[in-house]
């Protein structure tokens, strides 16, 4: 079935706006179900965060205080370790029924703890996985530093404590995207090589969208999944002001072809620090490693890396994790943006309007939730009992709660002193308490100059300080959610 054909009048069932991995995973499960499926998007998708993910799939290595502090948080954690559950037979099904380079290239996760980090920040991270693995039964062991496999980090970065965890793998995201398009067409999906600019509606039905090109392609469902891109969607849209708005989480990564030509077994990785994800090595075969860290929030979704942000992934990994690193060659510079919503939580479930549905804002969990999710929203539309509870994630809603505000600039007061320590800074002993003591209260004040009620997660309070249009947009949306309350 050609996209033109159908541009012309004949129309899908379902029309996905987005090709990462979420919307080539749902078209993969509805057309399975014999559902007329398009899935729009540029084929090099210049902005997306499946395209240059690491792709680790777990939910543990991510566990942070932050996230357990609410009941939201736990309820994503919840639906991670649900996807996980799916993981094994998914990659069966894409790998019997589609051909290309292997998917998986990590087995197991290892985590460390370094003299990098801060104790507020890694040591309690550190001890949270631990805990939540053990509250939930997952298998996890201890490992000896020097034992560690791989890791020559230099002596002042050197790991103090490490555990592997055997049931987080990762994958390769290029291979992934490339089955997951596979599997689609060969179960009758189109694949419309343009992004959709426009959601066209007649009332509270929504019956398609418009692509760049200026063509309509009709639908009697739409689906956003465009990541950070779906807010230019949801700007089309009457309900577009209730969904918290959508911004994005920068990131670069680096695929490196080491030195020696080898590789770890497992991921190797720090909990999470620094507004960010924790810094990350994953084997991707051929003596190529995959090399994470960085998450910087952004008005407006990009597609260039920021020589700073590089500079620092390659000084973090070689001498954090391997030495040698410092000699090997960058194959390859990659760009992502996450989807982060205003309160930092999903956009998961119907959208306010007839035939609409919204899966975004999934922020660093999309790639591994990508099983669940498609196959919960194939439920939901075909009008069947989904199994994930999302109802808390309702696209239209207040924002969720991630503390106080005391406690939000606590987090953050953490996070932007460790920066420091992450990035060698020099400074006498008794200067990190007068640091702190000058920065809470100017936190705390800038913070109720920005919303007399709300207050945002922690790494957009720290992001709106030095973004006058980011502080415009967080208004904005607090005004709305005012009056919408």
């Amino acid at each position: 079935m050609s996209a033109n054909g159908n541009a012309d009048g004949t129309g899908f069932d379902v029309v996905i706006a987005g090709n990462g991995v979420l919307g080539l995973s749902l078209a993969w499960v509805l057309a399975q179900r014999g559902q007329r499926v398009a899935v729009l998007g540029r084929p090099h998708r210049p902005w997306a965060g499946s395209a240059a993910a690491g792709a680790m799939l777990g939910c543990f290595a991510e566990v942070t205080t932050s996230l357990l502090a609410t009941e939201h948080g736990r309820a994503k954690l919840e639906l991670g370790i649900q996807a996980t559950k799916l993981w094994p037979q998914w990659l069966a099904g894409l790998e019997a029924s589609t051909e290309g380079a292997p998917i998986k290239t990590a087995d197991g996760t290892t985590v460390i703890l370094n003299t990098i980090g801060t104790a507020e920040i890694d040591d309690a991270n550190y001890n949270a996985i631990r805990t939540e693995l053990a509250r939930y039964d997952e298998p996890f062991e201890d490992v000896e530093p020097a034992d560690l496999d791989w890791v020559d980090a230099e002596p002042i970065s050197r790991p103090l404590k490490a555990f592997h965890i055997p049931g987080e793998h990762a994958v390769n995201a290029a291979a992934l995207l490339e089955r997951l398009e596979q599997a689609a067409v060969q179960a009758g999906a189109t694949l419309v090589p343009e992004p959709a600019t426009r959601v066209v509606h007649q009332g509270e039905r929504v019956t398609g969208v418009v692509t760049a090109s200026g063509r309509t392609i009709s639908a009697d469902q739409v689906t956003l999944a465009a990541g950070a891109r779906s807010q230019e969607l949801l700007d089309s849209l009457p309900i577009g002001s209730r969904v918290p708005r959508l911004v994005s989480g920068y990131g670069v990564s680096s695929l490196i072809r080491t030195a020696d030509g080898t590789s770890p077994d497992s991921v190797v990785r720090t909990p999470n620090r620094s507004f960010a994800c924790g810094l990350h090595v994953v084997p991707r075969g051929d003596g190529h490693v995959y090399l994470g860290a960085t998450n910087v929030i952004s008005v407006e979704p990009r597609d260039t890396a920021e020589m700073r942000d590089l500079v620092f992934l390659l000084q973090c990994a070689h001498r954090q994790v391997r030495r040698n690193l410092w000699n090997s060659d960058v194959a390859k510079i990659q760009v992502g943006n996450r989807p982060v919503s205003m309160d930092g939580f999903p956009l998961l479930g119907r959208g306010g309007m007839q035939g609409l549905w919204i899966m975004t804002g999934t922020y660093r969990d999309g790639l591994h939730l990508s099983p669940l999710l498609a196959q919960d929203f194939a439920a939901r539309i075909l009008g069947e009992e989904p199994e994930a509870d999302l109802d808390r994630f309702a696209p239209l809603r207040q924002p969720l709660k991630t503390g106080t505000r005391e406690e939000i600039v606590d987090v953050l007061i953490d996070h932007q002193m460790g920066i420091g320590y992450e990035q060698d800074w020099t400074i006498p002993v008794e200067w990190h308490q007068w640091i702190e003591m000058d920065l809470r209260p100017a936190t705390l004040a800038w913070a109720n100059e920005l919303d007399p009620e709300f207050t945002p997660p922690a790494e957009l309070l720290f992001a709106s300080r030095f973004d006058p249009e980011l502080v415009s947009l967080v208004r904005k949306y607090y005004a709305t959610c005012r009056e919408n309350s």
